[in-house]
Formats: C-alpha cells, sequence, structure tokens
C-alpha cells in the first residue's frame, strides 16, 4: 500500500530524460495538438510524448517529434536520424541535430 502514493508522486514529476540525458536544457513544445518534452544536450535530443494516444493516432507522431525537437533547438533534425529503444514507438524518440547556421 505505501507504493502506492509513491508512484502517483513519480506520475506528477512529468517526463524526465534518459540517464545519458541528465544536465540537459528541458523545454517544453506543442505541435500539432500534442505535448511533446524536448531533451537537448549538445547535438542529440530526446523528446518524449505526453499523454496517451491509440494506435490509429500514433502514425503522424514521428514528423510532429522531429517539429518539436525543431523548435525547441533551433538546429534542424538531420533526416532519418531518429531512433527509438523499441521499433515503432512513438512515446520517446532521440534525433540528431545539426546546429551550423
Amino acid at each position: 500500500m505505501r507504493l502506492v502514493p509513491a508512484l502517483l508522486l513519480l506520475a506528477a514529476c512529468g517526463a524526465t530524460p534518459a540517464p545519458d540525458m541528465f544536465g540537459s536544457v528541458r523545454s517544453e513544445v506543442s505541435r500539432g495538438g500534442l505535448d511533446f518534452v524536448v531533451f537537448q544536450t549538445g547535438s542529440e535530443v530526446e523528446v518524449v510524448r505526453m499523454g496517451y494516444l491509440s494506435r490509429a493516432a500514433r502514425a503522424r507522431v514521428p514528423a510532429l517529434m522531429s517539429e518539436a525537437a525543431e523548435a525547441a533547438t533551433g538546429c534542424r533534425v538531420i533526416p532519418n536520424s531518429m531512433t527509438t529503444k523499441i521499433p515503432g514507438d512513438t512515446g520517446v524518440a532521440r534525433f540528431a541535430l545539426d546546429c551550423r547556421e
């Protein structure tokens, strides 16, 4: 029973980066009616989609994640650089950035 309040507290904290992204710059961006949290370290970003989506509604998410990364960082996402821990995951993705002006 003591575990339930701890889990609720963690859920209220929102998105946190993967351990190798600790210390990154955090931004919040909305695109296409969805909210994203973007963590940037150097030329790499981790984008976390907030909220639930049905499987049918997830097809547009990778493009929106890329847009969110560019909006949050001011850098260009390198085409085809998206990676996920689980193939086809639309909850968390990483992108490589080109920040040259």
